[in-house]
């Protein structure tokens, strides 16, 4: 197989979009397509050595996976051990304890199964992840079990390369259509998962069958010509580039979307050649020498990230971010040098060295990373002031409906006293959080709520979420509440509360039309969402019934109990108040357009509203919005209520519900 200089300019041009997406520059909000060109190239490079190998008679099974093993292992272990240590002195026990559990799953290469069942790709949270990144690794060496054996078994069965060829494009569209329907339906499995993965790195190896074919057969008429091939080539790359700038969290992915970098990679293999004008610049030594350091740059960058994220009290400037990038950069150089090419000379290591040297690596991060879950994430390591400051976020959350977990409406729990049950709790997770805090103060008065509130699932009839897949059952919900509030008269008060104004913001909302799902238009999506709000409030109130309307809670722009229990560990001291304020004008600014459409209802009897930014904000401290007092945080993160907070939202709401004690019916 001969070297081709501009397939290690594509790694770079893979790498860096990875790259500074992380970083959180929105110029590059596609950048995590730069894995799908990863996919591809991997797919045609394994695939050409190995028919190589089987040509020259050289291919075994033992040796295809020791040439893995010294290409994985060597790189990923440094990095490991660098993100174990600096994760011991600054993660909190909470990120510690998830830290060690994808210590446990990475030398299993089943990062991508603990992600997935954990976590979202493009969630906040992501950005708190030291190793989230290994996810595309743990895809690649699954796939990397299973192809070869296959080959193996197709071979000695006797079978030709072109029935080998029909399986491996069967495959291809096989995958790629439960990409699509995943990307609908359960957008973490998609993203995560080898099932709706492989089809990308199956597009490699279908190149890489391709070219072998064609690099054998010395007919002319095989052949491109080089207009074709500047034309194609030039086509791959601008369609790899329309994937990073264009897409972003909102684009369903994987999914026929996904074709766009992986058709793009495909016509740059295909190509792009050394007398073409990509080849060329994909051939400069500058591209060529981040490509050689490509694996260990991405392995690099995540880590660094995010421990500054974890280390910096305040998000870390985009100016160190930057930096970031050049210095993930520069330890991939050293880490190629003196580890990744070392390791990869047999002269240099034994084949029993690899063996021996992974195992008893694996070992030893699997068994740090089980005695860190079990324990909590070490907690011993920081005091009990940081421990107390980040309690908040494990307060308890009243039962609600979630992705994964959904309850029937009838099956609701309830909160208080169920023994005499008077309305319902109705929301998103926003609402949820004031579940537990509701039902101790309607259990001192003997009354109950039946909590249907439901994760990401606003209290707006007619509209769905578009990230969260058909599965989710929002629309249907909503619907069910509705009908299920109107038929009892024992239900007279309907409590609704919610993340309206990212709603309206955020284009994540949409209407639910009779024709099914459709992506509306941005001014006119807007209006839409305003008007079912409105039109939702409106229907429960002329059901009769008592509709306490909770206004947009002010967000506090970060992550409170983690804010606080980083100054604790970080600066010997607790926060002041003033430390985690945000201006009232801006709680207003932000939350104009919702709370104008709330405001435009009009009065009515039935219709109470709850205020709390009259709650938190221009009370303790003049102007201002607080997220904590005295060290006692007011939110679970960044915009969910704690307990302490959610009570005094609370108190509020049964100041103005009149329940008569006497009422048992």
């Amino acid at each position: 197989m001969n070297y081709r200089r501009e397939i290690d300019g594509l790694r770079a041009v893979a790498v860096l979009p990875v790259m500074l997406f992380h970083a959180g520059f929105q110029s590059f909000s596609g950048g995590f397509v730069g894995v799908d060109i990863f996919f591809v190239i991997s797919g045609y490079l394994i695939t050409s050595i190995i028919l190589a190998e089987k040509q020259a008679g050289t291919f075994t099974l033992v040796g295809f996976y020791e040439r893995r093993a010294r290409r994985i292992l060597p790189a990923l272990f440094v990095v490991m051990f660098v993100s174990s240590a600096m994760s011991w002195l600054w993660l909190l026990p909470i990120d510690m304890k998830m830290f060690s559990q994808s210590l446990v799953a990475v030398p299993a290469f089943a990062s991508n199964i603990l992600f997935y069942l954990t976590s979202s790709y493009f969630e906040p949270a992501a950005e708190l992840k030291p190793l989230l990144h290994t996810w595309s690794l743990s895809v690649e060496e699954q796939y990397y079990v299973l192809y070869p054996i296959f080959l193996l078994i197709a071979w000695r069965f006797g079978k030709s390369e072109r029935w080998i060829v029909v399986a491996l494009i069967l495959l291809t569209v096989l995958s790629l259509a439960a990409a699509q329907y995943g990307s609908t339906t359960d957008p973490s499995f998609a993203f995560f998962l080898l099932p709706t993965r492989g089809w990308e790195i199956l597009v490699g190896a279908l190149i890489g069958f391709y070219v072998f074919k064609a690099s054998s057969d010395a007919s002319p008429t095989q052949r491109r010509t080089t207009v074709v091939r500047q034309i194609l080539s030039m086509v791959g790359l601008m369609l790899c580039a329309y994937g990073v700038w264009a897409f972003d969290a909102r684009t369903p992915y994987p999914s026929f979307y996904t074709l766009v970098p992986t058709i793009g990679t495909a016509c740059i293999i295909l190509f792009a050649t050394h007398d073409t004008f990509v080849g060329k610049l994909l051939g400069h030594s500058w591209l060529v020498g981040i490509g050689l350091i490509s694996y260990s740059a991405y392995l690099w960058h995540q880590p660094l990230f995010v421990l500054a994220r974890h280390r910096s009290i305040e998000s870390p400037s985009s100016s160190l971010l930057l930096s970031l990038v050049v210095a993930s950069l520069l330890l991939a150089y050293f880490n190629w040098k003196y580890v990744e090419t070392p390791v990869r000379r047999k002269q240099s290591i034994s084949r029993k060295q690899v063996v021996t040297i992974g195992a008893s690596c694996s070992i030893a991060f699997m068994a740090v990373g089980l005695i860190g879950h079990l324990s909590g994430g070490f907690p011993h390591r920081v005091t009990q002031d940081v421990l107390a400051a980040q309690q908040a976020q494990f307060d308890e959350l009243g039962c609600l409906s979630e992705v994964g977990k959904y309850i029937p409406v009838a099956e609701s729990c309830i909160v208080g006293d169920a023994r005499h049950v008077r309305g319902v709790l109705l929301g998103d997770s926003i609402a949820g959080t004031l579940g537990h805090e509701l039902g101790k103060a309607l259990a001192n008065q003997s009354v109950g709520v039946m909590n249907m509130s439901f994760g990401h699932c606003p209290p707006v009839m007619g509209v769905y979420r578009v990230d969260q897949g058909s599965t989710h059952r929002c629309p249907e919900h909503n619907e069910a509440v509705f009908n299920y509030v109107k038929e009892r008269n024992t239900l007279n008060i309907v409590i609704l509360a919610g993340y309206w104004t990212s709603y309206i913001e955020s284009p994540l909302l949409d209407i639910f039309s009779s024709n099914g799902r459709r992506r509306t238009p941005d001014d006119q999506r807007t209006r839409l969402i305003k008007e079912a709000f409105v039109d939702t409030i409106v229907r429960y109130i002329k059901t009769g019934k008592t509709v306490v309307l909770v206004y947009p809670i002010p967000e506090a722009g970060r992550h409170v109990p983690r804010y606080l229990a980083k100054h604790a560990m970080f600066s010997n001291g607790h926060a002041s108040d003033r430390d985690l304020m945000t201006g009232y004008e801006a709680y207003k600014v932000r939350n104009q357009e919702t709370i104008h459409v709330f405001d435009s209802i009009g009065e009515h009897p039935n219709l109470i509203r709850i205020r709390p930014d009259l709650i938190f904000c221009n009370t303790y401290i003049e102007a201002s919005c607080v997220a904590h007092v005295n060290g006692n945080s007011l939110y679970r993160d960044e915009f969910h209520l704690s307990n302490l907070g959610a009570h005094l939202v609370v108190q509020e709401i049964m100041r103005h519900i009149a329940v008569d004690p006497t009422d048992k019916s």
